[in-house]
């Protein structure tokens, strides 16, 4: 065969291949840095963000059929075929479901600079992986805690900690059960969504142990009760902003009501 046909016939095989070995190396590499541990947090910071997309998009989607319902509602009280009660409840939901889609669209922005965060901190190959560092974060905990089982001082400085009976003090014990049981359930070959369930359950625990800290303390007389009186100062602001809303979703429904009266003769009322 003439050399130059061969050329022109088998040209692609030298760029094929050289491409082929580059794609290779490269999932080599992505799977060695899987495999290892390194990227971890970026693969389960992922996962959360694609949990937060999909819920995000089922949340707007029952906002639009809240709008949808609330057009209908009010189109069947203009024909006197529902209630103002009807139009008022159909108003409130609306309102929920705008506030839920909302929340979702603020969680995925969230999750999105978790997930640069995650990338952004890989660590280096001499680094701690994201499981170690994790497992270091859990023990750290643990560590605090038992200081208080087992310093005589610490137990009589503040009891509270070691009383099963304050509610802080069982918050953290369920919460230390449930971290130890994600950490169990992460042992071995660990997937993103393991390694994010036991993130976020140390980092629970990480809450109720402060929490527990703080109460101790307010007890001991060592700490003023703030995180109470801001719970209940931030119940109140929840319940008047409901009482507003029910006013306000009361109002609307009686100016719908008094819109839609009509004379005798079936034409709208145009009296002063």
């Amino acid at each position: 065969m003439d050399p130059l046909l061969l050329v022109a016939e088998w040209w692609w095989i030298a760029p094929t291949a050289v491409a082929a070995g580059t794609v290779g190396v490269m999932g080599i590499r992505r799977r060695n840095s899987t495999v290892s541990g390194r990227r971890l947090a970026v693969d389960a910071a992922r996962h959360d963000l694609r949990e937060a997309q999909l819920a995000a998009a089922e949340r707007r989607t029952a906002w639009k059929i809240a709008r949808a319902d609330l057009a209908r509602v009010t189109a069947e009280r203009a024909a006197q075929r529902a209630t103002a009660e009807q139009v008022a409840g159909a108003r409130r939901m609306l309102k929920e479901r705008e506030r839920d889609a909302k929340a979702a669209s603020a969680d995925v922005r969230a999750r999105q600079v978790r997930l640069n965060a995650a990338r952004a901190a890989v660590p280096s190959a001499s680094e701690p992986r994201p499981l170690e560092r994790l497992h270091a974060a859990h023990e750290a905990v643990t560590a605090r805690w038992m200081r208080y089982e087992t310093d005589p001082a610490l137990q009589i400085s503040y009891p509270a900690m070691t009383d099963v009976k304050r509610p802080e003090t069982a918050a953290y014990l369920r919460a230390a059960g449930h971290a130890a049981e994600m950490r169990r359930a992460a042992a071995g070959r660990i997937t993103p969504a393991e390694f994010a369930a036991y993130r976020d359950a140390v980092a629970d625990l990480e809450r109720a142990f402060e929490a527990a800290e703080h109460a101790a303390k307010v007890q001991a007389g060592e700490a003023p009760e703030t995180a109470a009186w801001q719970d209940a100062a931030q119940d109140m602001l929840n319940r008047s902003a409901e009482a507003i809303d029910r006013a306000a979703g009361a109002a609307a429904a009686a100016l719908s009501s008094w819109t839609s009266r009509r004379k005798p003769g079936g034409k709208p009322d145009d009296r002063p």
